[in-house]
């Protein structure tokens, strides 16, 4: 499969310094960097050659979920903080407190940092320091996911002034609503409903103003965010939608199912079904005409994303892949079983219509951090160490199994 390339010739390095699963890894927008965030209640700071720059040392429980940038890295924990690091010194400059239990999603964008919580809330500070912290109250309960974007995304060029551009956050619950907030105002302007499941992902498409959400009742609906009024419903999976992606037109849903579908977002008809996995479809990244996926099964798998075509498969991890990235022609892959892998994909590009030409000739295009990615905030598999918590903590972990890994 792809291009005849062996897979122990794929696998390039393993990085097993954490002593825990790995939840999370962030991209920096440079591509210099990536971040992995560790039930071992660490985070580490690595080269994207593989080498360890430093550890981020701190937390008092296991950490979720990260976002990376150049020269800061953020946090958010079981312990209840978001933590802001020094990607330089490895220190920690500031420590963000005020929610009630796990911390599981953090978004850092256009100058706020917000985060969602089991404790029913989502909340932001900002970054230049003026203010004071806000909160966002109103959920049932757990905050699963986070998006923002500005009202400004929303008018016609002709229409957008300053005046009229606020921040907006999204947070999705596994109350089985979405609710749309005004940043400035701490306040919910519109709720979403129409899912009958925990709302475990989703994904923006600011150019056509569509919400996508993905629920444990195995269903995608499509929203307009300037009405609030849901579009369409998007009905073929036979289990949760755990992970949403979007590319070229094409809306890309991995779920419990062991299964992932690829929809026009034009028509919304599903295109394609890929059966490969064998065990609940956990990451998804699209990547200049190739699908990468991380499943419960413990294995990655890269289609054409064109024909659907299986173009490899990257074994070697012992439980779920819980997240991955995708740069300069480097598959990384990171598990509950501890250890980061770096894979070699060059070989794959060679007869996809959107690479011909350019990675078989070398050119290191590079895929870039989204902003937020579009998984549920935290994986549970039935593997996952106790690491000693409390009881609070394991009543906290029942909101985690909502991907049913079964």
């Amino acid at each position: 499969m792809g291009c005849g390339t062996s897979r122990t010739k794929r696998l390039k390095k393993v990085c097993s310094d954490h002593s825990g699963g790995i939840n999370w890894v962030s991209l920096s927008p440079d591509g210099r960097y990536l971040l992995t965030c560790s039930e071992d209640r660490t985070a580490r700071l690595w080269k994207t050659t593989g080498q360890q720059h430093c550890v981020f040392q701190g937390h008092g429980n296991y950490i979720t979920h990260g976002h990376l940038e150049n020269d800061v890295a953020y946090t958010c924990s079981a312990d209840h903080t978001v933590r802001k690091w020094d990607v330089v010194t490895g220190s920690c400059t500031q420590i963000f407190g005020g929610h009630t239990s796990t911390v599981n999603k953090v978004l850092v964008t256009r100058g706020w940092v917000f985060s969602g919580s089991y404790d029913r809330t989502a909340r932001c500070w900002s970054l230049d320091g003026g203010g004071l912290p806000q909160e966002f109250r109103g959920h049932r309960n757990s905050v699963l996911a986070l998006a923002h974007f500005s009202s400004q995304d929303l008018l016609p060029e002709s229409d957008s002034d300053s005046e009229q551009n606020r921040d907006i956050l999204v947070t999705a619950s596994s109350d089985c609503t979405v609710k749309l907030w005004l940043v400035s105002e701490g306040r919910c302007y519109q709720t979403l409903r129409g899912h009958k499941g925990a709302v475990l992902c989703m994904a923006l498409d600011a150019p056509t103003k569509t919400l996508f959400t993905g629920s444990r009742d195995h269903s995608v609906c499509c929203w307009d965010l300037t009405t609030g009024g849901q579009t369409r419903v998007l009905q073929d999976h036979q289990g949760s939608v755990v992970c949403l992606e979007l590319g070229n037109g094409r809306l890309y849903t991995g779920s419990a199912d062991r299964t992932v579908k690829c929809w026009s977002t034009a028509s919304g008809k599903c295109v394609r079904t890929l059966k490969a996995h064998k065990h609940t479809v956990s990451a998804i990244k699209d990547h200049d005409g190739i699908l990468f996926t991380g499943s419960g099964d413990s294995c990655a798998r890269a289609f054409d994303a064109e024909s659907g075509v299986l173009r490899s498969v990257f074994k070697g991890h012992a439980f779920i892949i819980n997240c991955l990235q995708v740069h300069n022609q480097m598959l990384y892959t990171v598990s509950h079983d501890g250890t980061m892998r770096i894979w070699d994909v060059r070989g794959l590009y060679c007869d996809t219509p959107a690479s011909r030409g350019s990675h078989c000739t070398g050119s290191a295009r590079s895929s870039l951090a989204q902003m937020c990615n579009n998984r549920v905030g935290c994986a549970q598999s039935l593997n996952r160490p106790t690491m000693g918590r409390s009881s609070q903590e394991a009543c906290d972990s029942r909101d985690r199994e909502v991907l049913e890994l079964i």
